[in-house]
């Protein structure tokens, strides 16, 4: 199964906030030996979103979308996944339940009456409207859940909704991950290994690249180059991942055809 993430908000493509969900989740995937396959951010705008969702949710993969469900007029994201599905947004019995839930918990601490048909309260049931057929996500920091959608048609394909705050959505994905995907964990056994080629071209390395790659279809070539900066000289991490054995092998092979290049070479 392929990963997706999908970032959801104007404030991280306008910077006023720096996006963390994109390094978090390749974490949290690495840890359990998997990774992302691709990731998108799309801002506030409910046609957008509704397009990139109506593609995502045919993908077949399972994605993590981070943003936009909340009940503000700035949250579209529950809505265009119900019209991307071409389904009504209904009231998840649970989420009220968790909803109200929390709303309780805030009055104690406030030590104020709670009235559950206070304009403000009815609102915040909101955040539990999901696309019919929606599952919830608990979330344990607050109580009011995300919402899952399982893909018709496809084996394993789901999305899970999450808040944009990353102290309520990674507690979130490593549940979804953890309760529903534990038998993709460590299925595919990985191996890297890389160097640093000192004052090298890419051009000249790309011929050994491309024989490394024809002979070991198991593994991929990577070619990192940098600049350098005062602590180091221009350089290329160049090496191999994928399956282990054959990984070791393209290794050998790499740093053999370095030294017929002469080049100076360091290990990462």
């Amino acid at each position: 199964m392929a990963f997706g993430l999908i970032i959801i908000g104007d404030e991280i493509l306008s910077g006023k906030r720096i996006d963390k969900h994109f390094s978090k989740v390749v974490e949290l995937l690495g840890a359990r030996g998997l990774s992302l396959a691709w990731s998108e951010c799309v801002g506030d705008d409910p046609a957008r979103i509704t397009a990139t969702l109506k593609r995502t949710f045919d993908s077949g993969d399972i994605v993590f979308s981070c943003g936009g469900i909340g009940a503000t007029p700035d949250d579209h994201t529950r809505q265009c996944a119900a019209d991307a599905l071409g389904v009504p947004l209904v009231l998840h019995p649970e989420a009220k339940q968790k909803i109200q839930e929390r709303m309780l918990d805030m009055a104690r601490e406030a030590n104020v009456p709670f009235d559950l048909n206070k304009p403000e309260n009815l609102h915040r049931l909101k955040m539990g409207e999901f696309p019919q057929g929606a599952e919830i996500v608990p979330n344990s920091y607050n109580k009011i859940p995300g919402f899952a959608i399982r893909h018709k048609g496809s084996a394993g394909g789901v999305h899970y909704f999450v808040p944009g705050f990353p102290v309520m959505a990674w507690p979130m994905i490593e549940w979804a991950l953890d309760t529903h995907h534990a038998d993709l964990f460590h299925r595919k056994p990985h191996l890297e290994k890389s160097v640093l080629v000192f004052e090298a071209m890419e051009s000249a390395l790309t011929p050994l690249m491309e024989a490394i790659e024809s002979a070991f279809p198991q593994v991929k070539v990577f070619s990192l180059p940098s600049v350098g900066d005062v602590q180091t000289r221009r350089h290329i991490e160049l090496g191999v991942k994928g399956d282990p054995q054959q990984t070791e092998q393209a290794f050998d092979k790499l740093l053999a055809g370095l030294t017929q290049f002469g080049s100076e070479i360091r290990p990462v």
